[in-house]
């Protein structure tokens, strides 16, 4: 191979041990830097020549470690992982920060009335349907069906919540009223994750040897999965939906508030942009996207039994470890 640059880089798994919380959290914070956003289209697409001509076994003279794994992040950002298609700008994971900060900031301005309730929460998922359309799956598809569904289910769960809520809080102190979107979200987040990711409840997920075979599938670690994206997408929420609503209680009862009533949600979204610019990628690393699951014989003549609900392995030989693919990213749909 021509150039400076090592045969063995392997593209497809992340530069830094994804074992390690550290590891993750280097990943998470490269994925979802804003400033990918800002890219003009000419340096996406040098991104994604350098990456295509290196895995084709071409390299530019003079182009270094860094700057191939810059590529790969900037290629990653904007472009499907399956198809290669230029994302949706507002659907790319570079997107979450800015746009999650406008939604939420002004979802915890505008709580005190009905139609804003309504507004903001159908506005948050919507958003969250572009998202989830926009890096869906090519190994497990979502149907406009399944898409549907989602938003409509999740929508009513987050606005039923939030309404709910806001009829029992009326006459307790204001700061109650202020967590009211965030327990919407995280309703939301549950009715809306477990309808997204249902082909995998149904048919499982991957289940690999270390040697990346995959074996079968497993509904045992969907389950688990996806309860993990839900503690994720909702710890990715706390602290920027539970942190500023104090601050802002406090900066209130201020003069500069009451002089300057206009600064609520411009302030409000910058205290939750700065909380989501840490929480976004520390709450993505929380858990490993590729889990090792159990020792169990590696067959030397394995058998897989397909079966209603699930997938069997008879299995006999030397033991080996099996991997299964958890696709517990609070970013992945």
């Amino acid at each position: 191979m021509a150039g400076t640059l090592p045969p063995h880089i392997d593209l497809r798994e992340p530069r830094w041990d994804q074992s390690t919380f550290a590891g993750r959290a280097r990943h998470f914070f490269m994925v979802t830097d804003p400033r990918n956003l800002l890219l003009s289209g000419a340096t996406l697409e040098e991104a994604r020549r350098l990456v295509q001509d290196y895995r084709a076994g071409k390299v530019s003279a003079g182009v270094t470690e860094d700057q191939l794994w810059r590529a790969k992040y900037i290629y990653d950002s904007a472009f499907h992982p399956d198809t290669g298609e230029k994302m949706v700008l507002v659907g790319r994971m570079s997107a979450q920060v800015p746009m999650n900060m406008t939604i939420t900031g002004c979802m915890l301005t505008f709580y005190r009335t009905t139609p804003a309730v309504l507004f903001w929460q159908w506005v948050n998922q919507s958003f969250n349907a572009i998202v989830n359309y926009t890096n869906r799956s090519g190994d497990a598809p979502i149907t406009t069906g399944q898409l549907g569904t989602a938003y409509v289910s999740a929508t009513t769960g987050a606005v039923v919540t939030a309404l709910g809520l806001k009829s029992l809080t009326k006459h307790l102190p204001p700061i109650i009223g202020r967590f009211v979107p965030f327990a919407a979200v995280a309703a939301a987040n549950c009715i809306n994750i477990p309808l997204m990711r249902q082909r995998e409840l149904k048919l499982g997920i991957p289940i690999l040897d270390e040697d990346g075979n995959r074996l079968g599938e497993s509904r045992a670690a969907a389950r688990q999965a996806i309860a993990q994206v839900v503690v994720s997408r909702i710890g990715m929420a706390a602290p920027a939906m539970a942190i500023p609503p104090v601050i802002m209680n406090a900066l209130e009862k201020r003069a500069f508030l009451k002089r300057y009533p206009w600064m609520n949600a411009p302030l409000q979204v910058g205290l939750v942009g700065l909380c989501l610019v840490f929480a976004t990628p520390l709450c993505c690393a929380l858990f490993p996207q590729k889990s090792t699951t159990l020792n169990v014989s590696r067959p030397v003549s394995w058998e897989g039994r397909r079966r209603k609900g699930g997938f069997s392995l008879a299995v006999s030989g030397e033991w080996r470890r099996l991997f299964v693919l958890l696709p517990v990213s609070s970013l992945q749909t």
